[in-house]
Order: C-alpha cells, then structure tokens, then sequence
C-alpha cells in the first residue's frame, strides 16, 4: 500500500473549537487508500489533549508533532539547556522542513500531503527545494487571494482597503509560484479548479479533492434545546472581527430580518458558531439569540426550519449546505454563497442575492412546508450521492495514481 505523510497547521479534535471538518474528513479518506502518517503542527494542547490525540491516532499509522510545537519537556530532538564548561547552551532545533524530510526519507515516503497546503507556502517550498524528489500535494480548502479580495467592495476606509489589496496580492503571487513547483494543487470544486489552472501549462496538475461530510455522524433528528423558539432561522459559522460572517450575520440582522418579521413577527433567528457571543456582543434582541460555540450544533440545526448562507464573500466550497442538507434542512443561501456546489434554485436549494430575495425566500419556505421538504429531501439525496467520505477517497487515489505515473 502507498505510504502518504500528512501534515497541516490547522487541527482540532471534534469537540474542539476549529477548522476541523476539512482536515478530518481528508484524514478519514487519506487512511482508506494509504499508509498514512500525520505530522501535526499544532500542539497537543492546541488539538485537544490526550483525546485528540487518541482520535487522530486511531485514523493512521503513526502520529507525532513536529518540532515546531514539541513541547519542552517531551522534545527529543533538543534539550533547552546544556551545560558544558560551566556554560549554558541551547541545542539547535531541528527545522519543520528537515524533520519532515528527514521522517519520509527514513520511513520510505514519496509523497507529502499539505493539509490547508493554501497558508503552508514557506514550509512547501523549502521542502521542494531541500528534497526535490518527494512528490508535494497542496491541499487548498479555497482560493485565499480570493477570499481576502472579495472583501474589498465592502471597504470604506482606504488604509485598510490597500492593506487587504496588498495581501491579496501577495497571495495571488504565492499562489502562481506553488502551483509551479508543487506536483498536485487540489481545489475543492470545479471553480477553483479553473483559477489554479490559468497558472500552469499542465493543467493534470490541478485535482478536485471535494469539501465532504462523514454522513454516519449526521442525524436528522435530535432533541430541541430548552426555550427553542419557532418559526426560526438557523446560522452557522465561525466568527472573527471583520469576518465574512460578521458581514453577513449584521446584513442578515440590519437589512433582511425586518423583511421577514413584516410577515412573521415572532421569528426566532439563531446565530451559532465559534466566537460569534464576543464578535456580535451588542445584538439585543429578544428573538435573537447568539449561542457562542457549542459542543455539538445539531439541537440547533436539526430543528431549525431554515438555514441559511447569507455570505457576500468568502471562497471554497461551504459546509455549512453540505452539514444542514444531510439533516434535510432546506437552505436559503446567497450564489457566492452557494458557490462550486452544482445545486439548482428551487431544485435542491433557493438561491437569493438582495435582502429582498432573500427574505423572500425565507418567507416561501415559511409558507410553503411542502415545497420546502421536497427542496430539503433532493438536496440530501445529493449529497449522500456526492459528498460522503467515500468520494472522497476515490478522489485521493485518482491523486495518488497521477503521482505514481510521474515517478
């Protein structure tokens, strides 16, 4: 069986707060067509303790954490203080770059897996450089120059507009330059796979590695949460200042609510997610309730009567459709929100880019239950049939049979 090391700087158990869903779904696949190893470079800590690790190490061979992140007292490559003539020293640690080379050379390893390879350019590239045979995939989870440019029609302050100009920018240059020198970019759907490719005269080298859902942990029914108020509106996401979410969350608040409160004067709107109770802490609504992160979102989304993706801007493919079509939860979303997913208006979706539209179509779903079900019921269908863990790993392999043509 090939042997395939992993390695991200973005990894957290289940129960943790962070980007997980990305990383743990590729691991689950990745582990079904391989010997896989996973380098983590984020602390135990950081992951979750001893059942992060426990839950990561079921999923592979063998885990360990790369120097980076070792902690003092169980790093084996170095010891902070030495004492030698009286004198105190410390030992040269051993780069990230080497270890991994060092660890795939000694372990017979021909290709590296970059896990949200999109902000792990430094590191790739020295490996490239350093070790020119091991076969490199970067793994993008989205087009990040696009991400952080697409925020810019809604800037106003000109500093800040040139600052998110200029690291766009810059992240368009990086992007160009791994697509060169890495042997595999992967795009999470059809339309960043088409930005890579406009960078490389081998457009085999851009593959689709699908934002997916493991469907065994998706019920679609769940015991509602105390006080759960009805008719609602559920929206999830993870929250930073000045995030898509925060955008969207305040558009939803400001321009789209009152809309649907003309209709339905009691609706209940739900924003969940990571840090969203600190980053909307001035909302003061009675028929708003702002949760923070929870354990687990399905008293929430099981429930819910709609779910919606109100983002402006962002980039990738979002699992929030893929999360609440697997419970059978109809969705109203934006088209960009929408977006590299191949669903259809009224199909298996409803689609709405004014505040208008989009409350529009929150009252339809409101209105009309049956409609809604059936839109609801073919959108899960989809998804069992193209986003589960074992499409995944069909993708993987294609990735990994590319790879062993070239050796």
């Amino acid at each position: 069986m090939i042997k395939i090391l992993y390695t991200t700087p973005e990894l957290a158990h289940p129960t943790k707060s962070g980007p997980t869903l990305r990383v743990e779904n590729s691991i689950k696949a990745l582990n079904k067509i391989s010997e896989l190893h996973i380098i983590s470079r984020v602390s135990k800590e950081k992951i979750g303790g001893d059942a992060a690790e426990k839950f990561f190490s079921n999923l592979c061979s063998n885990f360990l954490y790369a120097p980076s992140v070792q902690t003092l007292q169980k790093n084996l490559l170095y010891r902070l203080k030495k004492l030698v003539g009286g004198k105190a020293f410390a030992q040269k640690r051993m780069s990230d770059a080497d270890f991994i080379i060092k660890y795939a050379k000694r372990n017979n390893i021909s290709i590296i897996w970059f896990g949200y390879g999109n902000i792990s350019f430094t590191l790739m590239k020295e490996i490239k450089t350093k070790a020119p045979d091991l076969k490199l995939v970067c793994d993008t989870d989205a087009v990040w120059s696009r991400f952080i440019l697409r925020e810019l029609p809604y800037v106003t302050d000109q500093a800040e507009y040139k600052r998110i100009e200029a690291e766009g920018q810059k992240k368009e240059i990086e992007e160009k330059e791994w697509t060169d020198f890495c042997d595999v970019t992967t795009a999470v759907s059809d339309v960043d796979a088409e930005y890579y490719k406009k960078f490389t005269e081998n457009k085999s080298k851009i593959k689709i590695f699908s934002n997916v859902i493991d469907l065994d942990l998706y019920p679609c029914t769940y015991k509602e949460p105390t006080n759960f108020k009805k008719p609602n509106i559920y929206f999830a996401g993870s929250y930073w200042k000045g995030c898509p979410m925060e955008q969207a969350a305040r558009w939803m608040i400001e321009d789209i609510l009152p809309i649907v409160r003309k209709r339905f004067p009691m609706v209940h709107l739900y924003l969940i997610g990571n840090n969203s109770d600190k980053i909307l802490a001035d909302v003061k609504d009675e028929n708003i309730t702002v949760t923070g992160r929870l354990e687990t979102v399905f008293p929430y989304l099981c429930n819910a009567d709609v779910a919606i993706v109100a983002l402006r801007y962002e980039s990738g493919t979002r699992f929030k459709i893929l999360e609440a079509g697997a419970c059978g939860i109809p969705i109203v979303s934006t088209t960009l929100g929408a977006e590299g997913i191949p669903i259809k208006n009224d199909e298996n979706i409803f689609i709405a880019d004014s505040a208008q539209d989009f409350a529009n179509a929150i009252i339809k779903v409101f209105d009309k239950p049956e409609l809604a079900k059936k839109v609801a019921g073919n959108l899960r269908q989809y998804i069992i049939e193209n986003y589960s863990i074992d499409k995944h790993a069909a993708e993987a392999n294609e990735i990994v049979n590319f790879l062993l043509e070239k050796v």
